[in-house]
């Protein structure tokens, strides 16, 4: 299990609206919080906060446990504690301090820790007993030397460049053995295994090299199964999900990275960062654009 401590300390505010006003907004560490309130009928402080934690989900964490206390600063003592354990990402805590608040200076701090889950790796596939010959396998590819059975008719469907390689037309489909040149055998074998029937799934380690062949081999189901990865379960780093939807096309994944570089401090840090290069021109316009809405 993976952990991540928050704390955040808001400014001192004093309260003398009777109707709801925001009192403060705030993130930190991928926690967005609203802070407002009000003075009621009685002269009670009535006090609500909105957060959101999205972007910690996005980086794969699933839980936040904690507390928040409100404090009176005059004597620095805590009026209310509530404690939080919270799963879902959009959020909202309410409370009530009593008249003898009136006209004090009030803040609040939070002391949180969000958890992750980590799934165990997978278990070391053979390449040798996958691409084993068979009464299935009809065609055989060489690769760094060693041989791979393959089922024609199946990587056909789903890919275009062996439905092309197999073809009649060309003379490597007369072959008994293809050589696939420019790619190692355990590179190649990761690639089939995303679409055999004990198919292995795309994780954060594969990603990238996936999303190269497929774009080299023609295979669009193996990029949605990438996309997928990247939309749900991944814990890359903003920018590098940003560069990966832009350089190989994956609209969704783009998308939702400009959407959540959404302060300034996000935006320097995009800038800084190794990927930001790697960027097309199109894309650095609209993050340009982006920088002049948040600014």
């Amino acid at each position: 299990m993976t952990t991540k401590v928050i704390e955040y300390k808001s400014s001192q505010i004093t309260v003398i609206s009777d109707t709801a006003a925001v009192l403060e907004t705030g993130e930190k560490d991928g926690i967005r919080h609203t802070w407002s309130g009000y003075l009621d009928e009685y002269d009670a402080t009535i006090l609500t906060w909105k957060f959101n934690w999205e972007d910690l989900k996005i980086q794969g964490f699933d839980r936040l446990v904690g507390h928040l206390n409100i404090s009176n600063v005059y004597d620095d003592c805590v009026a209310v504690r509530v404690d939080i354990d919270w799963t879902e990402t959009d959020q909202s805590i309410s409370e009530t301090l009593g008249r003898n608040y009136l006209d004090y200076d009030l803040s609040f701090e939070y002391y949180l820790t969000a958890h992750s889950t980590e799934l165990p790796p997978p278990e070391k596939i053979s390449y040798d007993e996958m691409f084993a010959a068979s009464d299935k396998t009809d065609g055989i590819l060489i690769v760094e030397g060693k041989k791979l059975n393959v089922n024609k008719s199946f990587l056909s469907f789903h890919s275009d460049y062996f439905s092309t390689l197999f073809s009649a037309t060309f003379k490597e489909g007369q072959m008994k053995e293809i050589e696939i040149k420019e790619v190692t055998y355990e590179d190649f074998g990761l690639l089939l295994s995303t679409i055999y029937p004990m198919m292995v799934f795309p994780n954060d380690k594969t990603t990238e090299k996936l999303l190269e062949f497929t774009d080299r081999f023609l295979m669009p189901s193996v990029k949605h199964l990438v996309e997928h990865h990247l939309l749900e379960h991944s814990k890359l780093e903003n920018e590098k999900m940003m560069m990966l939807g832009d350089r190989y096309g994956i609209k969704s994944v783009l998308e939702r990275s400009i959407r959540q570089t959404n302060t300034v401090e996000k935006m320097k840090k995009l800038k800084m960062s190794p990927e930001y290069g790697k960027l097309s021109t199109e894309t650095v316009a609209r993050l340009f654009e982006r920088f002049v809405q948040i600014s």
